[in-house]
């Protein structure tokens, strides 16, 4: 064990008795005979742990606490005491003390009380560095654009990213709106909180009422517990609202109540919970012609446009395109397990060239197609398919997973060769076995044609 751990006590008894039994558990152990001492070894060894009497000459161990606390908020104290009062476990407990212990004391308890306090202190360093890990994405510094327009967006997350207001996100499908969500989170002192992430559109109205507020036993039926909804699940954090603007009347009513009085009931419930979680929410509606149709809540509406921040189209930042596509096609061939690809020419004008209707979704999706589509490591402008995430059911924008960019893949090269597997197989880059797996496996057969064998073969 490398943590270290400081005594701290006037009697110098109990401070041996607690070094060597510290020390043959297995730990680091100093020890300091009054409270300047203390302070002078925590700048010098950085322990990871304090215990420390309460009553002792000069600097009394609730003074210790305090002072240890406010130079150092992330270190854990211990206090011990031979006088059991309920004024000294108050205060050392409001000061920040991890536990607050009365002798005489059995040193079990001492030992589980240490090894839960180094556990605990482990836990909060590895939380924190997942939190800096998953913020890592979404620094400010590394948010990809250069266009003034996006330059205009970093700075509107930076200001919001400050401050606990409402946030509501505008633009059109696939501009990034959770990637600007998350942006805001992981820049905000919260970053540390859950960021929680919900597509209204998604979930029929019915239940989207107990996905936001939970419910409780019994109330319908199938709910045979109570369930945490996603406004306690973000806590401290935030809430991310994706497509508020789909929302029926009665939901919206009660969204509004959450953002005016910090609180709501479960579905079934008859005791109101509080939230502190920040509401970011995001639509590609057009909201004012929805208030003004009576279809949104114009309070609703203000309530949510506390900071607004547009996301412009991707056809109107088209000089980011080789930026975006670049790290598009590195995060891809990660995803794909396959060696990093080169983008022609002629490849990405036919890209700058393009109205990018589904913007950095369409962007992902066809680049994804591309790689698979592509022989020798370089991706050509014969590659790039433009409009296949609008090309039916199977191949929706909606779908991001890398099996529905190979089906769809797939299919449009055999629709290309006229269903001659040898030609598309060599298109594709794989063998016949391999094509014929795919396609038993898409259940793509009424793709293909069979081809006189006296002509090409099939």
């Amino acid at each position: 064990m490398s943590d270290r751990i400081l005594i701290v006590d006037d009697d110098a008894s109990i401070r041996a008795t607690f070094v060597n039994h510290l020390t043959e558990a297995g730990y680091q152990v100093t020890s300091a005979p009054d409270g300047a001492a203390c302070l002078a070894q925590v700048a010098a060894i950085d322990p990871a742990l304090v215990i420390t009497d309460v009553r002792m000459p000069h600097l009394s161990g609730l003074e210790l606490l305090e002072r240890l606390k406010a130079a150092r908020p992330d270190l854990d104290v211990i206090v011990i005491t031979a006088h059991q009062d309920m004024a000294t476990a108050i205060g050392a407990m409001k000061a920040g003390a991890y536990d607050y212990l009365v002798k005489p004391l059995d040193l079990d308890h001492i030992d589980l009380v240490v090894s839960r306090c180094l556990r605990d202190r482990a836990a909060r360093i590895s939380a924190r560095r997942l939190a800096r890990e998953a913020a890592e994405p979404y620094a400010l510094d590394r948010m990809i654009g250069r266009d003034s327009a996006m330059i205009a967006v970093f700075k509107q997350i930076g200001a919001v990213a400050r401050t606990r207001t409402t946030v509501l996100l505008r633009g059109e499908t696939g501009t990034g709106k959770e990637l600007v969500a998350r942006a805001i989170h992981y820049n905000s002192d919260s970053a540390a909180e859950p960021f929680v992430a919900l597509n209204c559109s998604a979930i029929p109205e019915p239940l989207l009422e107990s996905e936001l507020f939970g419910h409780v036993r019994g109330a319908f039926t199938g709910a045979v517990t109570d369930r945490k909804g996603r406004f306690e699940l973000a806590g401290l954090g935030t809430l991310f609202l994706d497509e508020v603007g789909d929302t029926g009347p009665a939901l919206q009513s009660k969204l509004l109540r959450v953002l005016q009085e910090r609180e709501f009931f479960p579905v079934g419930g008859d005791k109101s919970r509080r939230t502190e979680a920040r509401v970011i929410a995001a639509t590609n509606r057009d909201l004012e012609s929805l208030v003004r149709e009576g279809r949104f809540r114009e309070d609703l509406y203000y309530r949510l446009r506390v900071a607004e921040i547009r996301l412009p189209p991707l056809r109107d930042r088209s000089g980011d395109i080789p930026l975006l596509a670049r790290h598009v096609l590195d995060r891809a061939c990660r995803d794909l397990h396959c060696e990093a690809v080169t983008l022609s020419q002629d490849a990405l004008a036919a890209l700058q060239a393009h109205r990018w209707p589904g913007n950095i979704r369409e962007l992902e999706h066809t680049l994804t197609r591309a790689i698979l589509a592509a022989r020798g490591g370089v991706i050509r402008a014969d590659h790039i398919l433009f409009g296949a995430v609008e090309a039916g059911p199977i191949d929706t924008v909606d779908d991001d997973s890398l099996e529905a960019a190979e089906r769809g893949q797939v299919k449009r090269v055999l629709a290309k060769t006229g269903g001659n597997k040898r030609k598309a197989s060599g298109l594709l880059g794989i063998s016949r076995p391999t094509l014929d797996r795919l396609i038993e496996k898409y259940g793509l057969a009424p793709e293909v044609k069979e081809v006189d064998r006296q002509g090409q073969e099939s």
